[in-house]
């Protein structure tokens, strides 16, 4: 057995404490500089030694020693050489002990303020909202955010995302702006790791929000990151519910599971072909879904409905002057979207109402007014045979023509072209579902203008373009898209064509180029779902709602002649029509003036919630925005 020195036993010992870290060499150091000081002192005393006349006392011997160890100018007054030795030497053991403390310590202020860069500190915030993960989506979701938090102060948003803390600072700073009276704290760190996600102090958070990437494995890493934000407040009789958008419905009972039930999930390939497929037949359908789902204007509350207690749903809907009721919540919480106008409202019943804020669902004092000479006839008109064209192909074409086969007439037809070879393939076996329509594919490049004349546009109704994002990178994907605009509304205006154009835009930032091409609609997939995203973070019980409007059963969102409901011409005011709405089992909900169609200053003439004691003149080509079942 070998037998260690003392040198090296007393090496061994002085590494390990050294290894400690910077707490260690400071109490190191320190403790070297009171031996110093000590042993300084003990032979001034010890030896009588006097600085020139002054004798000192253990006290006043140690402060002197302190002193000269801190500072080399201290001795330049001593007197007499056996003092003058003993505090050079204190002096010398402290230039060397002192520089090193000083050193450590700055290394150690350096280290942790590289630390508080990279953001690794915790969240020392209640009611705040904890968004996890960084893509592009997270821009519209923290500006709708801010202007949700505009009426509080002091709002919180906690961001913890696996990149640089100042990056992410500096990026929201450029790309969102003023933040009015919200504040952002970025945390560098893994959404799924669960000391990462500790640090956000999800237990008195507000809401949680997830966001997913769009790569194959996206799902699969929200799961894991429900699983970390599980463990760290939202296991059994948690009270938060944490957003999240899920492409695969498949990953929706994992994810429920993994968040302990508290998972509101957005099926991303489910809401937008829905969406898409709703727009695409109504032009400025989209400009009336942006404007319920962000949080400038109007959006959905729910709000008492005490003072309708006994009366029934109509009398609801035209009980309020600025705000339009779309629904019911019972008092057991089950929201109710246009139900029929007869359901009796009970007692703690809510009403689901579309408002500028929730302080602003104020019921009437006294019955609604209307002008029944005003309101129309309201004919019955059977649906007409729709054609439709789809220009690029991507995975969710599949699913909007499904969707499109539960709102056209029998006989209708869509034509779907791009580059990709599966479109063909996956409309054949789509066959034998469709009722209504009939879907042919044409293999062809649909930023050649050669192929788009030889489409035949004079012979399309509605027109969709979509981005081949499964081919190409989302920028690359746009840019075919603008091109394409570009060519179509081209030959719409040189062939004097007439039809309703809807286009899919992936990055936010290309919208403005869009507008440049004069599209109609614009269905910004990520900008649609953010909206949700942010609103649901907000009012978890909207989950339901939007449900209900985004399904072709039940009730959706239509843009519908307004001589359907009252007399063109006449000024009339929107209680009028709202009651003859009522009569048809409608909820109105706002209006569109045709001849606004193209600006966009004016929400492409899109207004939603208008007071309904001001009076508006419609005229041929305006419509009136309803809920109805068809």
């Amino acid at each position: 057995m070998k037998t260690f020195t003392f040198r090296e036993k007393m090496r061994y010992r002085f590494d390990n404490f050294m290894a400690r870290g910077t707490s260690a060499l400071i109490l190191g150091l320190a403790l070297v500089s009171v031996i110093f000081i000590i042993i300084g002192s003990v032979v001034v005393i010890g030896f009588g030694l006097r600085n020139g006349e002054t004798g000192y006392s253990l006290p006043e011997a140690l402060w002197a020693s302190l002193m000269r160890t801190m500072d080399a100018g201290g001795m330049g007054g001593d007197e007499g050489w056996g003092f003058r030795g003993i505090m050079l030497l204190v002096t010398i053991g402290g230039i060397f002990v002192f520089s090193a403390l000083i050193g450590v310590l700055t290394t150690a202020l350096d280290g942790r303020l590289e630390e508080l860069r990279k953001g690794r500190s915790l969240v020392v915030e209640k009611g705040h909202t904890v968004i996890l993960g960084w893509t592009p989506e997270i821009f519209p979701v923290i500006e709708q955010l801010v202007e949700a938090n505009s009426n509080r102060k002091n709002q919180r948003i906690a961001i913890l995302a696996d990149m640089d803390k100042v990056e992410m600072e500096e990026e929201i700073a450029r790309r969102v702006g003023d933040l009015k009276t919200t504040r952002m704290v970025c945390r560098s760190g893994s959404p799924i790791d669960i000391d990462d996600v500790a640090l956000m102090n999800i237990q008195e958070a507000r809401s949680v929000i997830v966001l997913s990437g769009k790569d194959e494995d996206a799902d699969s890493s929200i799961v894991k990151t429900l699983l970390a934000v599980s463990k760290k407040g939202l296991g059994e009789g948690g009270d938060k519910a944490v957003v999240v958008s899920i492409k695969d419905e498949s990953f929706l009972q994992p994810a429920t599971i993994a968040s302990g039930g508290r998972v509101v999930p957005i099926l991303v390939d489910r809401v937008i072909p829905r969406v898409v497929a709703q727009t695409c037949r109504q032009s400025g359908l989209s400009n009336v879904y942006v404007e319920l789902l962000d949080f400038e204007g109007s959006e959905i509350y729910f709000a008492e409905a005490s003072a309708f207690a006994g009366r029934t749903f109509h009398d609801a809907v035209l009980g309020y002057d600025a705000s339009a009721v779309i629904g019911l919540v019972s008092a057991e919480g089950r929201p109710m979207v246009n139900p029929p106008m007869s359901t009796v409202i009970g007692e703690g019943w809510k009403v689901i109402a579309v408002a500028e804020d929730d302080d602003k669902v104020i019921p009437l004092a006294a019955p609604a007014p209307f002008n029944e000479a005003l309101m129309g006839s309201g004919r019955k008109v059977r649906a007409p045979k729709e054609r439709f064209l789809v220009l690029g192909w991507n995975d969710r074409v599949s699913a909007i023509v499904k969707e499109l086969d539960s709102y056209v007439a029998k006989g209708s037809t869509i034509r779907v072209a791009g580059t990709s070879g599966e479109g063909k393939a996956a409309l054949s076996a789509l066959a034998g579902d469709l009722a209504n329509i009939k879907a042919s594919y044409i293999e062809a490049d649909i930023t050649s203008r050669e192929v788009l004349e030889g489409l035949d546009l004079g012979k399309v109704d509605h027109l969709i373009v979509m981005c081949e994002d499964g081919d190409f990178e989302a920028d690359a994907a746009d840019s075919r898209t603008l091109v394409t605009l570009i060519h179509v509304r081209d030959i719409a205006k040189k062939s004097s064509l007439s039809f309703s154009l809807t286009s899919q835009i992936l990055d936010i930032r290309n919208r403005a180029l869009a507008e440049v091409a004069e599209a109609d609609d614009f269905i910004v997939s990520d900008r649609i779902l953010s909206l949700m995203v942010a609103q649901l973070s907000e009012n978890p019980g909207l989950e339901e709602v939007l449900a209900d409007l985004f399904d072709p059963e039940g009730s959706e969102v239509y843009i519908k002649p307004a001589s359907d409901y009252v007399r063109l011409g006449e000024s009339v005011d929107f209680f009028t029509v709202a009651e003859s709405c009522a009569r048809r089992g409608h909820c109105a909900i706002g209006y569109r003036i045709a001849s606004r169609a193209r600006d966009p200053e004016s929400g492409y003439g899109v207004v939603v919630n208008p007071k309904k004691s001001e009076g508006v003149v419609f005229e041929e080509g305006d419509g009136i925005v309803v809920l109805a079942e068809d």
